[in-house]
């Protein structure tokens, strides 16, 4: 098929960073978080040669649009080959810290560079499901486009969760503006939170909740467990230190480790760069002394090798 990119466009600064042309025909959108309120120029900028990283757009603080990977090139963007073949990559101007929140500006041209894209690619409909293992298994009719997010395939909280509460709203309104029939709503697209020994260890999972805070709670009353999210992500274990967070600390060291758990009997997903972090929960594990979990939602570093701010 022919490619074309987004009229939208206001400034091009294409990065060498890509695959080359597209295996696979375009029919998902997978929107991010750029983690920075920048400027459409400025995100392009980040992809430089040897970053090993690109988008093929950019949205502005302003709602400016960028074209950093033409449509018909596979961008290096969403962790996964097989999503970054098919998928539309667009990176959004967003607040630093959780929950990643976008200014009005950056979501409604999201909304309208959505719509164009796909318009153009022959869509009618963009659908939104809610679930990992749906969406990624589904196989879009010819005029369907589907959304995926950058959790799915790498430990990393992108979009942020402000963008990833607002998927059906954006799937919805996208798909009102290019006349299509909405999606009938799913058959469950609950949230739980699973409460296990380790994310491997199925059978010793003791109970799954739609809520948090009970997840929680059930946590602090069986030491030894903890609470996973939908993609087997360590995210609470109670506090058995006694310290009060959160906090902050500083990393000067460029190998530290993240990890889906406290300790290093849970996998290694990245190094945490340099600088400064937020400690919101801490825990005792295999391999340090003390572990602290990242208020990113990227996971947990040892304590060992930080300084507290």
């Amino acid at each position: 098929m022919a490619y074309t990119n987004s009229p939208l466009v206001s400034y091009i600064g294409l990065s060498p960073n890509h695959s080359g042309q597209r295996t696979h025909p375009i029919d998902r959108i997978t929107p991010h978080c750029v983690v920075g309120q920048l400027s459409a120029r400025t995100i392009c900028d980040c992809f430089p040669a040897g970053r090993e990283a690109s988008c093929n757009y950019g949205i502005g603080t302003d709602g400016a649009v960028s074209l950093c990977v033409e449509e018909k090139n596979r961008s290096w963007c969403s962790s996964s080959n097989t999503n970054d073949q098919r998928a539309i990559t667009i990176e959004c101007a967003s607040d630093k810290s959780e929950p990643y929140a976008m200014n009005s500006a950056v979501y409604a041209t999201l909304i309208k560079l959505c719509t164009d894209i796909c318009r153009r690619n022959g869509k009618s409909k963009l659908l939104w499901f809610a679930d990992k293992d749906k969406s990624l298994n589904y196989s879009p009719k010819s005029d369907e486009m589907v959304l995926t997010v950058h959790r799915w395939f790498a430990n990393k909280s992108c979009p942020g969760d402000w963008l990833y509460a607002r998927l059906g709203d954006l799937a919805t309104k996208v798909t009102a503006a290019l006349g299509g029939t909405a999606q009938a709503p799913t058959a469950d697209s609950t949230v739980w939170y699973r409460v296990r020994k380790t994310w491997a260890d199925a059978k010793s999972q003791i109970g799954a909740y739609k809520e948090l805070s009970n997840a929680k709670a059930c946590v602090d009353k069986n030491p030894g467990y903890s609470v996973f999210d939908v993609n087997g992500v360590n995210i609470y274990t109670s506090n058995t230190t006694g310290s009060a967070c959160p906090y902050l600390v500083k990393v000067s060291i460029s190998d530290l480790n993240i990890r889906k758990g406290p300790g290093t009997n849970y996998a290694r997903t990245q190094y945490i760069a340099t600088g400064t972090y937020t400690i919101v929960e801490e825990s005792t594990g295999q391999g340090a002394s003390k572990w602290g979990r990242l208020k990113s939602g990227a996971g947990w570093i040892s304590l060992d090798f930080i300084t507290r701010v």
